[in-house]
């Protein structure tokens, strides 16, 4: 398969479809979920697609484990070849490879003015055009923990850097018990949740743009792979 006709039959055009046409520059979108479900694969899933399709991606990681995040991409890059029998493969890797930055900041030392300057400096002085930011691991009870305003305005400065710059912005969200921060919600643009059954993951749309009617997706992740895959 080439890859063209790989980008054309991703399930991710099925993701895409579910929230009018995926999330826009200057948006904000959340993958939230109980802790160790998949959000990070499904991050990395939006961010290779991009990346197939010649597009720059930034991703941030807030773990300590940014090897980690480096065998997702592997992973589901071999995988891609196993199943599609993508030709050249090793040129489309390589290109992959080259449009993508992987930054590594520590939420106990970083602030929120810090991390902006920080991807300005990638995007603007560096001159790595990226179109999309993945933004995995933050912690937003440590936001919520404090004044109100401060959520508020770390996410409000966040949407205005993206907007300047025409950046779609992906975070991942540990849902608690008392599920998501209502301050998150009302900030985001697109809101999807992983939400676990009996023999796979169910990707619903909790919110999209003034919706928030939430929808089952037309797709389902596997648990065992963790890769998106139709219903």
């Amino acid at each position: 398969m080439v890859k063209e006709e790989l980008i054309q039959r991703s399930p991710l055009r099925i993701f895409e479809q579910s929230i009018h046409g995926g999330l826009q520059a200057g948006e904000i979108g959340v993958i939230a979920s109980q802790a160790g479900i998949g959000k990070t694969s499904v991050l990395v899933q939006l961010a290779m697609d991009k990346l197939l399709q010649g597009k720059k991606v930034i991703h941030v990681s807030f773990t300590k484990h940014t090897n980690h995040v480096l065998a997702w991409y592997e992973d589901i890059f071999d995988e891609f070849i196993s199943k599609k029998n993508l030709e050249n493969a090793d040129d489309v890797k390589n290109d992959v490879v080259k449009n993508r930055v992987l930054m590594n900041f520590n939420q106990d030392v970083m602030s929120k003015d810090q991390i902006i300057r920080s991807l300005r400096a990638m995007i603007v002085d560096g001159g790595f055009a990226a179109e999309s930011i993945i933004i995995d691991g933050f912690d937003f009870s440590r936001l919520s923990a404090g004044w109100i305003g401060m959520f508020h305005d770390y996410i409000a400065d966040i949407k205005a850097f993206a907007q300047e710059l025409g950046l779609s912005v992906w975070y991942s969200c540990n849902v608690n018990g008392n599920g998501l921060y209502s301050g998150l919600i009302d900030l985001a643009d697109v809101v999807i949740v992983l939400d676990p059954r009996k023999d796979h993951i169910e990707l619903s749309v909790s919110k999209d743009r003034g919706s928030h009617d939430t929808k089952a997706m037309a797709m389902l992740l596997d648990p065992k792979t963790l890769l998106i895959s139709e219903t």
